[in-house]
């Protein structure tokens, strides 16, 4: 059992996405003989520097669904034009603090390539409760390999925690993942098999688009697309227990992942979008 009540949250509330392992791995270098090409236009992105999404999470099992979590997504530029930016974060509130007497905030940093959103670095800051953790995950593709560290800055003296995985070709973290998921093809009858690292280890999550649906949002009523990641089993899976979990994209130019629904053990934790802050 490797996921934590907390991480269970957060990897619920980011949903759990990556991209088609099918997307080749990015060229280096821009061949050779005859004159260099002009590059071609880049494909219009669902998102851009500037949005912000934010989410509240709701946990049910024996009562009726308590506010325990809000989350937001943010995009930046970067320096450099080639990429982008991400911060998540997600922190408990409301009754998660006063009724069971524990809080978190995890944050999550995300530096992506911006047409293929494949990671290049991750970090995050992971407090709960007294437990505070830092984590760094470098994406090498030349070498196909993740590398995660990870520090106790209450420990500065205990030896860092380190992990180092193959990868196969464009590997997610779970937050560029979502921005990948955000410009798939998505059809009903679909399966996508994603590529996905979380801790230094690396995870095929199948992901599989069930339906349409119209629902009714804060933002207002949309068509979206049903998704079901198979993000639960047994040994090897992302979170190894029994569960399930559905989430709602709109079938708009926007891409929005509106609502997630998950089952498990502790109950149903159901992930709604509060609001959207359009790039400028």
């Amino acid at each position: 059992m490797r996921s934590t009540f907390t991480a269970f949250i957060f990897a619920a509330a980011i949903f759990v996405a990556g991209a088609a392992t099918a997307v080749a791995q990015p060229a280096n270098g821009n061949g050779s003989g005859g004159a260099v090409a002009e590059p071609a236009p880049r494909a219009a992105l669902p998102y851009a520097a500037g949005e912000v999404l934010t989410y509240e999470g709701k946990l049910s099992k024996f009562i009726s669904g308590i506010s325990v979590a809000e989350l937001t997504f943010t995009v930046e530029d970067t320096p450099d034009p080639e990429k982008l930016f991400v911060r998540a974060e997600a922190k408990s509130k409301g009754a998660l603090l006063w009724l069971l007497r524990f809080s978190f905030l995890q944050q999550i940093d995300s530096t992506m390539d911006r047409d293929s959103q494949f990671a290049l670095l991750t970090e995050k800051h992971d407090v709960q409760k007294e437990r505070v953790r830092n984590s760094k995950a470098e994406f090498d593709y030349d070498e196909q390999r993740v590398t995660y560290i990870e520090t106790d800055p209450n420990e500065p003296m205990r030896p860092p925690r380190m992990i180092a995985s193959d990868m196969s070709g464009e590997t997610f973290d779970l937050v560029s993942g979502i921005y990948r998921l955000r410009t798939l093809p998505l059809e009903v009858g679909k399966t996508f098999e994603l590529s996905v690292s979380d801790s230094g280890l690396v995870y095929k999550v199948p992901v599989i688009v069930t339906g349409k649906e119209t629902i009714k949002t804060d933002i207002g009523r949309v068509s979206c697309f049903v998704v079901e990641p198979q993000i639960f089993g047994g040994e090897g899976s992302l979170i190894e227990r029994e569960g399930s979990m559905v989430i709602w994209i709109t079938d708009d130019a926007r891409r929005i992942p509106v609502r997630s629904q998950v089952k498990a053990s502790i109950g149903k934790l159901d992930i709604r979008i509060r609001s959207v802050k359009s790039a400028p």
